[in-house]
């Protein structure tokens, strides 16, 4: 009888809430281990974007702001910092989809998924067949 009393009430327990992706988190360089950025993730109008706010060397060596040279259209020349990297993603599922990501070391910018797992932000970005998934910090 405690069993079926015991079952019955893990079975009516909400489920956890997902983490929430917002707030500010670092990229990690694959390679390296080392924090490359921080980057804030954010909600505007529903959905959610992402914008750099740190990078290790924000300045070049003439002390002006590193600029993403190789982005293209609005994000042209912009400083790094500040730039808004993920953009227009919407919520399906537990998951953001739908929006892009840019890589403003190339200019690149890709299809994007973002979700949070075990207490981290993953992030996928994907070029047709091709897809990449980072793991991002607090």
């Amino acid at each position: 009888m405690i069993e079926i009393l015991i079952a019955l009430l893990l079975m009516g327990a909400p489920a956890p809430a997902p983490e929430s992706p917002f707030g500010k988190w670092k990229t990690i360089d694959a390679k390296t281990g080392k924090a490359r950025s921080e980057v804030e993730v954010y909600e505007q109008g529903g959905k959610l974007f992402g914008k750099i706010t740190s990078i290790p060397e924000p300045t070049g060596r003439n002390g002006t702001p590193k600029v993403c040279t190789t982005c293209t259209d609005a994000d042209k020349d912009k400083p790094i910092v500040g730039l808004v990297i993920l953009k227009d993603l919407v919520l399906s599922g537990d998951r953001y989809q739908g929006g892009t990501i840019t890589d403003p070391e190339d200019g690149t910018m890709y299809k994007a998924e973002v979700w949070t797992e075990e207490g981290t932000l993953k992030v996928r970005r994907s070029f047709g067949k091709f897809s990449r998934t980072q793991t991002w910090r607090k």
